[in-house]
């Protein structure tokens, strides 16, 4: 029962936080108390970087609503460089955290029933091992698989915390980027009273570079396949 304590208060937090933050951890919060943030920034700029990685990794480690308006609020506080920095280093903590509770308490008897079995779900983890890096890196790039499955789905087959830890800081480099780019021209964004357009990491300029990002993760797969069929 002990093994299962963590994710037991990760899944509680969780549940809790979307009750009671999803308000407070959202680009309308964000608009409204932007001056308050410039100011503390400007008065207190270690505090903020402090608070703000603190807090990026309780929303990361116990998936809470926010991440997204959380990477725009790094652009918006500190610029698109060091903002992104200090988001990749936020998420890939709490990352580590939700990780290393999913391992502990379920990861380790799941992939030992997955190797005792037989068929596809073996098969699959067995795929998984064999090219362990590129599936690792194509699941962090490929912008249509959530953040939080990213972060569980190692864990659950098996994967060594080494690789995902090095997947995932340079993974989510690309949509961070993006999306801390959009955080950093918020000022002018509350200007116009508009809001960011978050679509933007699907636009052809953006998403077509993310896409042979994909391609070159999927490369090392695609040609073991082959050099497996000419082998036979």
């Amino acid at each position: 029962m002990t093994r299962y304590l963590p994710l037991i208060v990760i899944a509680l937090v969780a549940a809790s936080g979307w009750f009671f933050f999803r308000d407070y951890l959202s680009f309308e919060a964000l608009r409204d108390n932007r001056e308050a943030l410039l100011a503390f920034r400007d008065a207190n700029y270690l505090a903020m970087v402090a608070g703000y990685i603190v807090a990026y990794v309780a929303i990361v480690a116990f998936s809470l609503p926010g991440a997204t308006p959380a990477t725009l609020a790094g652009g918006f506080l500190f610029g698109l460089f060091p903002g992104a920095f200090y988001v990749v280093v936020s998420a890939t903590l709490g990352a580590i955290v939700i990780f290393l509770a999913a391992k502990w308490g379920l990861g380790e008897a799941l992939a030992a029933r997955m190797d005792a079995s037989s068929g596809r779900i073996k098969r699959i983890k067995e795929g998984i091992e064999a090219n362990e890096l590129p599936m690792l890196f194509l699941i962090r790039l490929v912008p249509a698989v959530p953040f939080f499955v990213a972060n569980l789905l190692p864990a659950l087959v098996g994967v060594a915390l080494g690789p995902y830890v090095f997947t995932t800081f340079f993974g989510i480099m690309p949509g961070t980027v993006v999306y801390t780019w959009v955080g950093a021209g918020l000022g002018e964004v509350f200007a116009r009273g508009d809001t960011p357009d978050l679509g933007i990491i699907f636009e052809p300029m953006i998403l077509g570079p993310i896409l042979g990002l994909c391609a070159l993760a999927l490369l090392p797969i695609i040609i073991k396949a082959v050099r497996g069929k000419e082998g036979v």
